[in-house]
């Protein structure tokens, strides 16, 4: 019959049974520990370090979020700011020039010069805020190309051409035709 390590160190007198009990359960603790998959000082520094990871892509995520809302805050600034100072005075306006918004039709106050630039569309409507503003054509282009919904109303220069089937193309319709 084979002896034991401990019952060989036991009769040498190199450990005592108190000592030797305290090793078999630490052994023991550790293998059930290492079955189970309980933390070694290997897994406790590789859990930490996958926690750390798992923090730095959220820092980054909250840091995107931020850097989105920036630059929406300043895209709104720079169209405002265009609009501002671009906007044509309107007090003189007894004209009322009517355009769509969002499926409801608006009214805008204009002088006869600024209605005919607006159908010829040397004019544009932009939204600021909850008014509308008139500014020339090249700043509504600028400001569509920054954020196409603050762009109400910008008719083309472009001359359209007859269609060949069109039975009303010998009928002019009158540029100040209201409705």
């Amino acid at each position: 019959m084979a002896i034991s390590l401990k019952d060989q160190l036991l009769k040498a007198g190199l450990v005592d049974a108190k000592k030797a009990r305290k090793a078999e359960n630490e052994k023991k603790i550790a293998d059930r520990q290492a079955a189970k998959g309980m933390n070694t000082e290997a897994s406790i520094a590789e859990l930490a370090q996958q926690a750390q990871a798992a923090k730095a892509e959220r820092d980054k995520a909250s840091n995107r979020q931020l850097q989105a809302e920036k630059d929406q805050k300043a895209l709104a600034a720079q169209i405002r700011q265009l609009i501002e100072s671009h906007r044509l005075e309107r007090q003189r306006g007894d004209i009322a020039y009517q355009f769509t918004d969002q499926k409801k039709i608006k009214k805008l106050y204009v002088d006869a010069a600024q209605q005919n630039q607006l159908v010829k569309g040397m004019l544009a409507i932009v939204r600021l805020g909850e008014a509308y503003e008139l500014v020339p054509t090249v700043v509504a282009e600028k400001i569509s190309s920054r954020d196409a919904s603050a762009v109400v109303l910008l008719n083309t220069r472009e001359a359209q051409l007859p269609d060949e089937d069109d039975p009303y193309a010998n009928y002019q319709i009158p540029d100040d035709l209201m409705w």
